[in-house]
């Protein structure tokens, strides 16, 4: 879409939506990020008779396109919607809207500000204060994740294991047939993980709402620490150990020592994650998702380069991020090998 479309057709979407007319919408950006989907900030000001006038700054979501196995804006706003609900600090939904609407299925958040670059956060000045208390903050944002209750809506379309199912088992599965979809090319440290984790299996215990891709870079912070949990498109029902052992994954620290977020130790992480009314937590079940979870990212990188290995576009940037699968192979390596 182009500015000036979203200037045009969104005013008349929120009017219908919000009961409420006429409504202005200025400052329209398009925000980076976001490889499939587009997001552009947006300030919507109504100006109803009796309603207070004022403007709000919004970002608008609009699923242009749906990856395969992806959620769809209705499933990813209710998820929104129930995490908000629930005090998960989360952007507030504001209206779903229809193709009709902006063209392609979308849905209106309110804009939290900050920052969301990991390596800011590992390594400005301004956040110096702050980066002792983030992985106490993550954790117990996690616990309150996890307890997000699962309506009846979110387990009509939220990915889960079949009742009874190990969640390690179940996602193995699923990303080692990945795996051996996007490549024929030879990885022996994938292999190796692979067989690793399947020797290993962890058992899960009661199963819960799982982001998917809880990391610093999917977090909005400031001078005082995390302020809101963005990209819920991964969301599922799974193990819980499955989230804090992904925001451990190496890929994730943006050049710190420490691993979590490159800011904090696991014990900080894990302690206010049981503080907070999260499950006890078992050191070794995170670490078999620690290394699941390089070894899914790894997977994901060569899934990303394939499309231009393979001729059918020309954009860089997923091959070049492609390249990162090296970076995982080693660290899979040092994991499997410290046991």
């Amino acid at each position: 879409m182009r500015a000036e479309e979203v200037e045009a057709r969104l005013p008349e979407a929120l009017a219908r939506v919000l009961g409420a007319s006429p409504v202005a919408v200025t400052n329209v950006r398009q925000m980076t990020g976001g490889a499939v989907h587009e997001t552009w900030a947006v300030d919507v000001t109504t100006q109803d008779v009796g309603r207070p006038a004022g403007a709000q700054r919004l970002v608008l979501r609009v699923f242009v396109a749906t990856a395969p196995g992806g959620m769809s804006a209705e499933h990813e706003f209710s998820v929104l919607r129930a995490a908000f609900d629930a005090g998960v600090p989360a952007p507030r939904p504001v209206a779903l809207l229809g193709s009709a609407d902006m063209g392609a299925p979308s849905f209106l958040m309110e804009r939290v500000d900050g920052e969301t670059i990991g390596r800011r956060l590992v390594k400005d000045a301004l956040y110096a204060a702050v980066r002792p208390r983030v992985a106490d903050q993550l954790g117990r944002i996690a616990a309150a994740i996890h307890g997000v209750p699962l309506s009846a809506e979110l387990r009509a379309f939220l990915s889960a294991p079949p009742e009874g199912a190990s969640g390690a088992e179940w996602e193995l599965r699923r990303i080692e047939g990945i795996y051996r979809d996007v490549t024929r090319d030879p990885h022996p440290a994938f292999e190796l993980a692979l067989r690793w984790l399947r020797e290993r299996l962890v058992p899960s215990g009661p199963h819960t709402l799982v982001h998917g891709d809880y990391r610093v870079g999917n977090v909005v912070y400031g001078p005082e620490g995390v302020r809101a949990v963005l990209d819920w498109e991964g969301a599922h029902i799974g193990d819980p150990m499955e989230d804090l052992g992904w925001v451990c994954v190496r890929s994730w620290r943006f050049g710190g020592g420490l691993p979590v977020g490159g800011v904090g130790k696991r014990e900080e992480l894990f302690a206010a994650y049981e503080a907070a009314g999260g499950a006890p937590v078992d050191p070794r079940r995170v670490r078999w998702w620690e290394v699941f979870g390089n070894l899914r990212w790894g997977i994901i990188t060569l899934g990303l380069a394939a499309p231009f290995l393979r001729g059918h576009t020309h954009d860089v940037e997923p091959a070049a991020i492609g390249r990162r699968a090296v970076e995982t192979e080693w660290e899979l390596l040092e994991l499997m090998e410290a046991g």
